[in-house]
């Protein structure tokens, strides 16, 4: 437990473990003069690379994960080019404004909020434009729907579509297929279970030869930059801006937990929990909003409450000191969100919760 009474079982950002806050309070390293920041790095691309499963490369950016869903679609869509964005949830549809801030051409698949896609009829759409990239959410954090894209990254791959993916909220808990990704995004604060304020991405030499031929009208939400850093033993690494190195160093703890438990034991733990946490709603009462099983998240879940979760949320916290989160949009009042990913994905944190949530209801 945290050595607070409050408990954090938000998805996102999630409580932190001992060792990644005091990783966070390290001495400075000067990123921009110092050759041992540009080791330690070093060190930490490849400790990212193996969580993220991929030899293509591995960035870090300094800011919120929202700065990767910008900046994959800044760095590869230009004026004209047609984008399909697979929208059944929130952040799907909101890959679109992006598109539009680009001069792109955003085709909206839509799916409803609680049901996966259908790939017949993705690749319909496919089919019917000449797609520059596609966009696709893996986890829609607000509805706890975890979407299943091997088909569809298939269907793409082959009719040669880029493929931009967001994983903010399963990459660390659950598998990513990236290998047929060419942009996958993360972010520290949710599986990660570091501060908020990094990004992370991987890019495949498809997507940086799309980024080359395509003009970057800005750089923070550029890519462009990161391409040439390069790693030379005993120099500074020269990056596009000062990273934020204390964010680095807890990113550094929260991957060593988790190469340190073994990816397929995270995965499992994850699982785990999220059944537990079904289990004890629906004995409850409350139903997860996906449709079925399959497509609930072991990051993540959500509980219909039909105009009662701005209610329970304010009682768990006012009477039990636990913090969860309610839906987003339409659903703000309709659904209720418990955050069981990272270090939270832990049976007695997902106990104390439920147990709180009992007695709330009664």
């Amino acid at each position: 437990m945290d050595d607070r009474d409050e408990l954090l079982m938000t998805p996102g950002p999630t409580a932190l473990p001992p060792e990644v806050r005091d990783a966070m309070g390290r001495p400075l390293i000067n990123p921009d003069v110092e050759a041992e920041f540009a080791s330690e790095y070093e060190a930490l691309l490849d400790k990212l690379a193996a969580v993220y499963g991929t030899d293509d490369d591995v960035l870090v950016l300094s800011g919120e994960g929202m700065l990767g869903l910008e900046a994959s679609v800044a760095s590869l869509v230009s004026p004209g080019d047609d984008v399909l964005c697979l929208a059944n949830g929130i952040f799907g549809e909101g890959f679109s404004d992006f598109v539009e801030m680009q001069g792109g051409n955003p085709v909206v698949h839509e799916a409803p909020f609680d049901a996966g896609f259908d790939v017949e009829a993705v690749k319909d759409a496919v089919e019917e434009h000449e797609f520059t990239a596609a966009t696709l959410v893996h986890c829609e954090t607000p509805t706890g729907l975890l979407n299943d894209f091997e088909e569809i990254l298939g269907v793409l791959q082959d009719a040669g579509v880029l493929t931009v993916v967001d994983a903010v909220s399963s990459l660390g808990g659950t598998p990513v297929p990236v290998e047929n990704i060419d942009v996958c995004l993360g972010a520290s604060q949710k599986c990660f279970s570091s501060p908020p304020g990094l990004t992370t991405l991987s890019v495949s030499d498809r997507a940086w030869a799309e980024v080359e031929d395509t003009e970057q009208d800005s750089f923070y939400t550029s890519l462009a930059p990161w391409r040439d850093v390069e790693f030379e033993e005993g120099e500074p690494v020269f990056l596009p801006y000062t990273h934020a190195v204390s964010n680095l160093y807890a990113l550094d703890a929260s991957l060593d937990r988790l190469l340190d438990e073994g990816l397929d034991n995270v995965y499992q733990r994850h699982e785990a929990v999220a059944e537990q946490c079904r289990e004890r709603g629906r004995e409850l009462g409350l139903e997860p909003f996906p449709e079925s099983d399959d497509l609930c998240s072991p990051t993540v879940t959500a509980f219909r409450a039909e105009g009662r979760a701005g209610d329970l949320k304010r009682r768990l916290e006012t009477d039990h000191g636990i913090v969860v989160a309610t839906g987003l949009g339409e659903f703000a009042d309709d659904v209720l969100r418990v955050g069981h990913m990272g270090y939270n994905a832990d049976p007695g944190r997902v106990e104390r919760t439920m147990d709180a949530l009992a007695d709330v209801l009664e």
